[in-house]
C-alpha cells in the first residue's frame, strides 16, 4: 500500500481549498493509498483554517495546521513536511494551478529514485511571473551547479527520511532552493518530469510582491555564505 502524506502550504485560499481537496481525495483512494492531506495555513486573513476544518468534519484524512501569523511561503512548506507522518510526501500549493491527477505518474518514477520533482510545460502564469521564474532558475543554477529545471514548480514527491537527514534553513522563497541543493549534496537521486500547469481561477499570487522578492535574495546569499562556509570547514 502507497503511504503518502499531501502538504498544501497555503494563504488566503479559502476559494481554492475545497476544489483542491476535492481532487485530491478520488486521485489518492484510486491509488488504494494510506494518506492524510495537510493544509498549512500561514497566518490566513480568510477562511481558510475554517474551511478546511470543515473538510476534515467530512474526511478525518485531512487536518489543518496553523501558523498564528504570516511566516512565509518556505516557513509553511517545512511545517507541512515536519507534520507528515507517511512513507512518502508530496508537495503541491493550495493555489490549485496542477492537475493533481498526474501524482499517478510520479509514482512510478519514484523506483530508483528518492524524490521526483515536475517542471511546468508551459507555465500559465503572467509574463512577469514567468520572467521572474525563469530568471530565478537560472540564477539558481549559475551559483550552486545543476539544481533543477524549474526550481520553485510546487510538485514535488519524495522520501520522508530526507528530511531527517539534511536541514533546511531558509523560510521563504528559497527553501525549494535549498532543500534541492541539500538534497542532491547528501547523495539522493533527483528525477525531473513535466507536469501540466494552470492559470489560477481564483485567489491572489504573492510571490511577486518587493518584500517577498527581497527577503528570497537575502536568504539566497546567506546560503551561499553558508555553504562556503561548509566548505572551508571540511
Amino acid at each position: 500500500m502507497i503511504s503518502i502524506s499531501v502538504a498544501l502550504p497555503a494563504y488566503n485560499e479559502e476559494a481554492n481549498i475545497p476544489r483542491l481537496v476535492a481532487a485530491l481525495v478520488p486521485v489518492l483512494e484510486a491509488l488504494s493509498a494510506d494518506y492524510e492531506i495537510i493544509v498549512v495555513d500561514d497566518g490566513s486573513r480568510d477562511r481558510t483554517a475554517e474551511v478546511t476544518r470543515d473538510l476534515a468534519q467530512v474526511n478525518s484524512r485531512v487536518r489543518v495546521v496553523q501558523h498564528g501569523v504570516n511566516r512565509g511561503y518556505g516557513a509553511a512548506v517545512y511545517t507541512g513536511f515536519m507534520a507528515a507522518t507517511k512513507e512518502l510526501v508530496f508537495l503541491t500549493d493550495a493555489d490549485a494551478q496542477f492537475d493533481v491527477g498526474e501524482l499517478a505518474k510520479l509514482l512510478p518514477l519514484m523506483a530508483g529514485a528518492d524524490m521526483v520533482i515536475g517542471y511546468r510545460a508551459p507555465r500559465r502564469d503572467p509574463l512577469i511571473r514567468r520572467l521572474n521564474g525563469w530568471g530565478w532558475t537560472q540564477l539558481s543554477n549559475l551559483l550552486f551547479g545543476y539544481v533543477a529545471r524549474d526550481v520553485d514548480c510546487a510538485f514535488k514527491l519524495f522520501r520522508r527520511e530526507i528530511m531527517a537527514h539534511i536541514t533546511v534553513e531558509s523560510r521563504g522563497a528559497t527553501f525549494s532552493l535549498e532543500f534541492l541543493v541539500r538534497a542532491r549534496s547528501a547523495g539522493y537521486k533527483i528525477r525531473e518530469t513535466p507536469v501540466k500547469h494552470l492559470p489560477r481561477v481564483a485567489g491572489k499570487q504573492t510571490g511577486a510582491r518587493l518584500d517577498v522578492i527581497a527577503r528570497a535574495f537575502r536568504e539566497l546569499l546567506a546560503f551561499r555564505r553558508k555553504l562556503n562556509q561548509e566548505s572551508r570547514a571540511r
